[in-house]
């Protein structure tokens, strides 16, 4: 039997995607898979060569510690100063996570326990509910309020549940709505944790991937935020490291002290190869790769925004991230089964809105991770099963 854990959550919509979607490519099909962020792009060379040497030295075969590797930390340590100003000590407030989703889970069973109240934002990463839930804690979800920039109305949230929170995730630039964060929400995020004692957690993995001169912002240069404060950053994502499972947690120590004793029990650390490949990745002088890619993902987005826009979907470009939040046109059903149609009619996998909670429904989104010329192919398919208006 299995565990009552695994009972509390929601049916996994990518799951049964991704099988419905991978059978029918299997079966000859022309599939284009849009519903995940992995990168098509190979890992940058300079990262694949750091990572080549690293693996050839004996030193990096045996066990890795939990702390991470000196070069490693004090990689993050260095970035974090020359991209957002932040002064973050190695030592004390970075650890090697192996990808951001385990970094998030966890958080979760090292700050919460049964019946503690986890809040987080819907439409969200599914792991902000999902993680609370395998550790018996309670999620509360914060509708992102579209006329408010996509951040929650906290003026909502009943000031018991603010007291009984223990965590609050964040994520901008956000998926999967694409937004960034507006001025001023971090500090109003900061000066509430603090009156209610809860860790803010934010998902900042597309800091990096930013367009139309959008420079997005670590919530660490926050004043106050080292003291209630910790972020997730990776390098999946930014330098198409996805299966490298290279990430890092960072501020405040008290969290990453806990968050590093519980790795201590249930992971043996970062193979020392990969992290010499992500301290390599994060050398100033790998910045145009990522600037290169980003203009890539920027065409890409406006291609496909374009394409959608001419065929009935309302959206809003994105200033960030690797994906396009549309939403559905009337008529075509709720978001699940217009993803299942648009697989099975037009060979497109897409992700339903609804996957990321109640507020997604009704939006569909797509990833950026094919080449314009597929993505567009892909919102051709689409047309044919879009009512004429």
């Amino acid at each position: 039997m299995p565990s009552n854990r695994l009972d509390a959550l929601p049916a996994h919509l990518f799951n049964e995607l991704e099988w419905q979607a991978t059978a029918l490519s299997a079966s000859g099909t022309d599939v284009i898979f849009l519903a995940f962020g992995n990168p098509d792009q190979p890992t940058y060379t300079p990262i694949v060569e750091a990572g080549q040497r690293a693996l050839a030295r004996a030193q990096n075969h045996g066990y890795s510690s939990n702390l991470g590797s000196g070069v490693f930390r004090d990689a993050v340590a260095e970035y974090y100063w020359r991209r957002f100003g932040v002064v973050v000590d190695p030592l004390s407030m970075v650890v090697p996570a192996l990808g951001a989703k385990e970094c998030i889970f966890n958080l979760n069973l090292s700050l919460l326990d049964a019946g503690d109240v986890a809040l987080a934002p819907d439409p969200g990463y599914q792991i902000y509910t999902a993680g609370p839930l395998l550790v018996g804690a309670h999620p509360v979800a914060l509708p992102l309020v579209p006329e408010l920039g996509h951040v929650p109305d906290f003026s909502r949230v009943p000031s018991d549940v603010l007291d009984r929170a223990r965590v609050l995730y964040l994520n901008y630039p956000n998926t999967p709505t694409g937004a960034v964060v507006p001025g001023g929400f971090f500090e109003h995020v900061i000066a509430l944790a603090e009156r209610h004692d809860f860790v803010v957690i934010h998902d900042n993995v597309y800091a990096d991937i930013t367009f139309d001169g959008y420079v997005a912002p670590s919530i660490l240069a926050t004043p106050g935020a080292l003291e209630v404060c910790v972020e997730v950053m990776s390098l999946s994502k930014t330098h198409n490291m996805a299966g490298w499972r290279c990430a890092a947690l960072v501020g405040n120590p008290n969290v990453l002290a806990r968050y590093r004793r519980l790795k201590s029990f249930v992971d043996s650390g970062m193979f020392g190869a990969v992290q010499a490949a992500g301290a390599a990745a994060l050398s100033p002088s790998l910045d145009r790769f990522v600037a290169e890619a980003n203009e890539t993902y920027r065409k890409r987005r406006d291609a496909v925004c374009e394409a959608l826009l001419a065929i009935g979907f309302d959206l809003t470009p994105p200033k960030g991230t690797l994906y396009v939040w549309a939403r559905i046109p009337t008529g075509l059903g709720t978001a699940q089964e217009f993803c299942f149609r648009a697989l099975h009619e037009a060979s497109v996998a897409l992700s339903p809105g609804s996957a990321y909670g109640a507020g997604g429904e009704g939006f569909v989104r797509l990833s950026l991770t094919a080449t314009e010329t597929r993505l567009v192919e892909a919102v051709n398919r689409i047309s044919k099963i879009v009512p004429i208006t």
